[in-house]
């Protein structure tokens, strides 16, 4: 690594919960929406970027690598380029990391960064069976062909593949990511209750942070039909344990524990960051925020992929030679309230450490009033492609607010991964 990485700044749109329909914005709308007001902030022009990455999971049919098209309504013009990278729920924070890698290793000056999704348009897909009756169709040659060919088909046909579904459903152990947080909270022994507890406090975090003006980062989003989107519109306010309790199991109907009020909400939205080395800073008297120290990615059983930030977070704080008692404040992407209270369960288990970490002790319990002090996705959303990118974001802005000095970002992926990030904050320090 030659180059120090710094954060420059950065915005997110408004995280606004799916209603049964789609969205009024395709991920790449509200991309543009962040990455406009976050470059009109400063002194470069967008065409001096030397590259935009973008993190997403499910682009539009007309977002073919979705980061080129972002760029060029963003109006870095046509020199800049611009590439998609997916890692399924760390996808933002994969790009942060690709600029970072890139700025660290000499090949990049000025990035921008972040993901975005919309996952109320994730599209519905034709099955085999219709596939096929379509493609009969379209080879036959005579009218005759041709009528035989339609009349193959039949109503079931019609059957769509409900591809937000699919995409959360872990093929190579055919579960979907709820019942993986199952799986974690039978591990850990965690209580419908401890769950419920929890995502209320999510929500009471974050409404007391909208209120208190602490999403700093968050810029108004603008529609084409001429709607304005302001605030974060998955806060339930009203939200109690009473309320929590009265939900039903959704992924184990009848043993389960894990319901919609102690998941995370499908949500669409955007965050991204700018990103630079010292040469740029000084070149553009840029204002420096944070320093990007490390990043770690692990993997382990997709069956329990929410145990994820245990796997990255241990590695990354060993390898910094830091304790958990080091860390001044941490952000935990909340798929599941079970998956988050597990990571922590994991971390003070003993038997767990020696046995899936090689520690030769429990590593410690996480003081829970240094996590997710502005709530998390459970209250906000977790549009797949954005949170990896949210959480450094707020991680950010906690670490200046409380004038703190090292945070750790840190998520579960499906699939059986995890990614953290180790940041510092520098602001007022310079470089």
């Amino acid at each position: 690594m030659k180059h120090e990485v710094f954060i420059i700044d950065g915005a997110r749109t408004p995280f606004l919960k799916a209603k049964g329909t789609p969205g009024d914005e395709s991920a790449s709308h509200l991309a543009v929406n962040a990455s406009k007001a976050l470059l009109k902030r400063h002194s470069f022009l967008p065409s001096e970027i030397d590259e935009v990455i973008i993190g997403c999971m499910m682009p539009s049919p007309d977002e073919a690598n979705i980061a080129r098209v972002i760029a060029l309504r963003s109006g870095c013009g046509t020199s800049v380029p611009a590439w998609t990278v997916q890692r399924n729920c760390a996808s933002g924070m994969q790009a942060i990391d690709s600029a970072y890698r890139n700025i660290a290793g000499g090949y990049s000056n000025l990035v921008l960064a972040g993901g975005t999704e919309a996952m109320s348009r994730a599209p519905l897909l034709f099955n085999n069976n219709m596939v096929q009756w379509i493609s009969n169709l379209n080879r036959a040659k005579t009218p005759l062909q041709k009528l035989k060919s339609s009349l193959r088909f039949r109503p079931n046909f019609l059957a769509p593949i409900i591809a937000l579904l699919r995409g959360l459903t872990d093929s190579t152990i055919n579960l979907n990511m709820g019942q993986t947080a199952e799986i974690v909270a039978y591990r850990f022994g965690i209580s419908r209750t401890q769950m419920d507890e929890f995502a209320l406090t999510s929500h009471k975090r974050a409404a007391a942070a909208s209120d208190e003006n602490h999403f700093t980062s968050l810029t108004p989003t603008y529609t084409n039909s001429g709607k304005v989107f302001c605030i974060d519109d998955g806060i339930r306010r009203d939200s109690s344990l009473e309320k929590l309790a009265s939900l039903k199991p959704f992924f184990d109907k009848k043993f389960g524990n894990v319901t919609a009020g102690n998941s995370s909400q499908v949500t669409d939205g955007a965050a991204l960051l700018i990103l630079a080395n010292k040469q740029t800073v000084e070149k553009y008297n840029l204002p420096v925020q944070a320093r990007i120290r490390d990043v770690v990615w692990s993997a382990l059983d997709p069956a329990e992929m929410g145990l994820g930030p245990v796997y990255a977070s241990t590695t990354l704080l060993q390898r910094n030679n830091l304790q958990l008692q080091d860390i001044d404040f941490w952000e935990i992407n909340e798929a599941f309230a079970a998956q988050v209270l597990g990571c922590m369960a994991a971390w003070d288990s003993e038997s767990y450490c020696k046995e899936f970490l090689g520690l030769s002790k429990a590593w410690g319990l996480l003081d829970q009033s240094k996590l997710n002090i502005d709530g998390g996705a459970i209250a906000l959303g977790h549009p797949v492609g954005a949170s990896g990118a949210r959480i450094v974001l707020q991680l950010m802005h906690v670490l200046q607010r409380k004038q703190a000095r090292l945070g750790v970002a840190t998520i579960c992926i499906g699939g059986g991964q995890g990614g953290a990030m180790l940041i510092e904050n520098l602001e007022n320090e310079g470089v």
